[in-house]
């Protein structure tokens, strides 16, 4: 039987995950996110020949140069119009790290756009245009990278080589931008100013900028240390799928009822007691099946099909967890709400929640106070949520659902709210 340690099992799983960088660009209108991802692509050597003609041709029909924000701007409407409404993924790897990265808009109206690709995300750049210094949108992206948890923030002041590449406008908005975020919470805040246009301090250092000591964004990109960023201790397996193959040729499988999902925090072994939620009861864990392989150990975030030694009766939306390291269970929690629709939050509709792999009715009930970006102070009074409010609020659920605080627990500590007669997504929340 294979032995592995507690620690060598996590590691070994956090060096293949480690491996892979998920980043947001975000911040204000025409700071130049699209510029600077073109520009880490290009100077990477990210970028094939054809992709590179497509953005000439489409540069030319512009009448300017080649313009490397159109390799992120997919959308015929976003290279008509110059910006950016779409989330736009691009991945790309060096030999010392794979990236994926998520170029989210600028514009007030799109910020449910950022929220969506911040959800996931390991790190922030939040690009900042030397000339116009920290403005709403840039508060309003870092503040909202705050709640949604994600440890690492990168500040591009970008631009600098519209301002003499002057250290006195970068130690300035360093200022201010440190000044409104000494109370958010970020685990490592790092400044490099730069220019995406000329390629300044983006992949190579140029230079014009040799009075600023740090590295480079992408080799700070490769070095930054997320391994510590997943939760390792509670073990959190929602299942998503109950497997019972039925296949003649294969009665070895005739009994097979396995649990599929995603282990969103911790690690389970072989033998393991575990606790099946909301039902409360236990088991151990028989097996565990990873594709083709039948490992002893699996670890956060593998995805993996539990076999349990006893028949418990479990479906989609149950949560298997470590005995004796359970989340509560509620049908009333305290959130913190963006509402990302631009129907208002209406007292008289119907709203399901969904939490990991469970959706259930629900009834957003008192709105406790509601943030502004700008000062980050609580407005009271409020009774209704519009597209882009940020507020505390009550939610109740028709059932009950096995949480925990976002803060320790991301996966497990997130909803979104869907309208039920429309079905569209209109806010995200995470639980306090």
């Amino acid at each position: 039987m294979l032995q592995i340690t507690n620690m060598s099992a996590i590691e070994t799983i956090f060096h293949e995950s480690s491996d892979l960088l998920r980043f947001i660009t975000c911040g204000s209108v025409d700071d130049g996110k699209s510029t600077l991802i073109g520009r880490l692509l290009f100077d990477s050597k990210s970028i094939f020949e054809d992709q590179l003609e497509a953005v000439g041709r489409a540069s030319q029909k512009r009448g300017s140069a080649v313009d490397l924000s159109l390799l992120t701007d997919g959308l015929q409407a976003e290279r008509e119009q110059g910006i950016t409404i779409d989330v736009a993924y691009r991945y790309f790897a060096t030999p010392k790290r794979k990236f994926i990265i998520a170029d989210t808009p600028g514009h007030e109206q799109y910020t449910r756009n950022m929220v969506t690709g911040a959800s996931t995300a390991n790190l922030a750049i939040v690009l900042i245009d030397a000339r116009k210094g920290v403005l709403t949108q840039s508060r309003r992206h870092a503040y909202i990278a705050s709640l949604l948890r994600i440890p690492h923030l990168v500040v591009a002041i970008n631009k600098m080589d519209l301002v003499g590449y002057s250290q006195s406008v970068f130690d300035a908005i360093r200022a201010d931008f440190e000044n409104f975020t000494k109370d958010l919470g970020f685990a490592e805040i790092i400044y490099i100013p730069m220019s995406a246009l000329n390629g300044d301090m983006v992949v190579e250092r140029g230079d014009n900028l040799g009075w600023y000591q740090g590295k480079a964004l992408l080799e700070t990109l490769e070095r930054i240390e997320i391994s510590h960023d997943i939760n390792t201790r509670d073990f959190r397996f929602p299942v998503q799928w109950v497997c019972r193959p039925s296949n003649a040729d294969a009665p070895e499988l005739h009994d097979f009822r396995g649990y599929a999902g995603r282990i969103e925090a911790g690690e389970v072994r072989v033998g393991d007691r575990v606790t099946v939620l909301p039902s409360g009861k236990s088991s151990r864990v028989r097996e565990i099946v990873a594709y083709t392989e039948r490992p002893e150990v699996a670890v956060a975030p593998q995805s993996v099909t539990l076999l349990l030694e006893d028949q418990i009766d479990i479906s989609r939306g149950d949560m298997i967890v470590g005995a004796g390291a359970a989340p509560r269970i509620t049908r009333e929690f305290d959130a913190m709400l963006c509402w990302l629709s631009e129907t208002p939050l209406d007292a008289a509709r119907k709203y399901l929640v969904k939490h990991t792999t469970k959706t259930v009715k629900s009834v957003i009930g008192n709105i406790y106070h509601r943030v502004d970006v700008n000062t980050l102070r609580q407005e009271n009074g409020i009774t209704a949520l519009h597209m882009n409010d940020i507020a505390k609020v009550s939610v109740k659920v028709q059932q009950g659902l096995a949480v925990d605080r976002y803060k320790g627990n991301r996966a497990t500590g997130n909803f979104i709210v869907i309208d039920a007669a429309t079905n569209n997504t209109v806010a995200a929340g995470m639980i306090l």
